[in-house]
């Protein structure tokens, strides 16, 4: 399968992480015509450029937000509608944390988002379902991170326009690039923080900033070398949704490229995210859950929604079961695969969201998967992203992404299936069959 190991000996932010899989691959032009299914091409840009840390050759990404950088906007404290996230994901250049210090400049005020509406833009957007679901995850464990210290529900941490256009550009950028490579599996060292203290607009705390001491909770990090912010909630962030801790590269791991995505600290120290893509063949040794429970009660309307949250909480599969209860009344048996590590989080879920006062917790003894690649293909119609299923080293499955052939059908005016049925010839095609 792909992964990734990110060696983060100096941190990780969001804009090293993209920094990082610009140099190893992903065109910037595909990575802002993504982004802009989620976000106005008036309201940000991407700007990458070549740069040296110690030496080492790296990739520095910034996000211009109406056409200036993201870190030099206010993250302005809301008094009345819950707390602000604090985090821009461009390392400052001043002593001041740029995740929490920059005084804005301009006389006029800024709206804000909560994690609802950011969830609402992602889920209504023309990205891929991977791409939402990986975006989703990550979101969801910032905004519960932030909420968490600043004593407020997640849904209602609200993040500032300017700082909000750059998280999304860097969370959903990472889901972007890991769906571009195809990247199943990633994993992380052990994470260098930075030490000392910064200001933001709630006054003076330490490093790691609360909200992404938080988010390592139990995941092995250190501080090193300057005392400066090196680890931003965002990377943290990615860390808690995706990564597994390996202490050094995985035996089974073949690494293919090598990329270096650059902060703008200059440190005693490279500032850079050294980043990993290859193959790992190691054996998964991941415990799974089937949670289940019955339910004769419930709003048909509510499923999809509870779906939604499950599978971004990380829930590996949801489904439902027409079945008959007692008395014989009609009902649906409600299942959720679960890794361990989220199968509390999704019976939480579960209770909370649904009419369920019981749940089954089924250890699951093996699992077997095809392994998956994805590909874009070119069609009389646009581009179209498709999947690549093999199982002992035979393809097994071609799958076109619903959402692009969906999105070409309206815009094409033909039928869904015609899109469907030429990208599945042109990915035919260039495997040879």
């Amino acid at each position: 399968m792909k992964a990734i190991y990110l060696d983060c000996f100096a941190g990780i932010s969001g804009n090293m992480l993209l920094g990082a899989f610009l140099q190893a691959g992903l065109p910037e032009e595909y990575l802002t015509r993504e982004l802009r299914k989620v976000l106005p091409p008036d309201e940000f840009s991407i700007e990458a450029s070549d740069v040296s840390k110690n030496g080492i050759r790296a990739k520095y990404v910034r996000v211009l937000v109406n056409g200036e950088p993201a870190e030099f906007h206010a993250v302005e404290p809301s008094a009345t509608h819950g707390h602000d996230h604090c985090g821009h994901e461009h390392d400052g250049e001043q002593e001041q944390c740029h995740e929490h210090q920059h005084e804005h400049e301009h006389g006029h005020a800024h709206t804000h988002r909560t994690m609802a509406t950011i969830r609402d833009m992602i889920e209504g957007s023309m990205l891929g379902e991977k791409v939402k679901e990986t975006s989703l995850s990550i979101f969801e464990r910032l905004a519960e991170a932030e909420g968490k210290v600043h004593g407020v529900p997640a849904d209602e941490v609200h993040f500032h326009e300017v700082g909000a256009t750059d998280s999304i550009a860097d969370i959903v950028g990472t889901a972007i690039a890991l769906d571009y490579f195809g990247v199943e599996k990633v994993f992380v060292s052990k994470v260098n923080t930075g030490s000392g203290f910064v200001e933001c607009a709630h006054g003076t705390i330490p490093v790691p900033a609360p909200a992404t001491a938080e988010l390592l909770a139990g995941f092995p990090f250190y501080h090193a070398a300057d005392e400066k912010e090196m680890t931003t909630p965002t990377g943290a962030a990615v860390i808690r949704a995706l990564g597994e801790f390996a202490e050094n590269l995985p035996g089974d791991f073949q690494p293919e490229a090598i990329a270096y995505g650059a902060g703008t600290w200059e440190l005693s120290i490279p500032n850079v995210l050294r980043v990993y893509v290859g193959d790992y063949q190691g054996k998964e040794a991941r415990r799974l859950y089937l949670l289940e429970t019955n339910i004769d009660d419930m709003n048909p309307q509510d499923y999809g929604y509870v779906y939604e949250r499950l599978l971004a909480a990380g829930a590996l599969d949801v489904w439902t079961t027409p079945i008959f209860m007692k008395k014989n009344r009609p009902a649906s048996a409600l299942s959720v695969l679960v890794g361990e590590s989220e199968k509390d989080k999704c019976a939480d879920l579960l209770f909370r969201e649904t009419t369920s006062i019981g749940l089954r917790v089924v250890p699951v003894g093996e699992r077997l998967e095809a392994a998956r690649r994805t590909a874009t293909v070119e069609t009389p119609y646009g581009e179209v992203s498709c999947k690549i299923s093999a199982y002992k080293g035979q393809i097994v499955s071609l799958s076109a992404e619903y959402e692009d052939c969906r999105r070409l059908a309206q815009e094409k005016d033909v039928p869904l299936k015609k899109v469907r049925d030429a990208a599945i010839a042109e990915l035919r095609r260039r495997l040879g069959e």
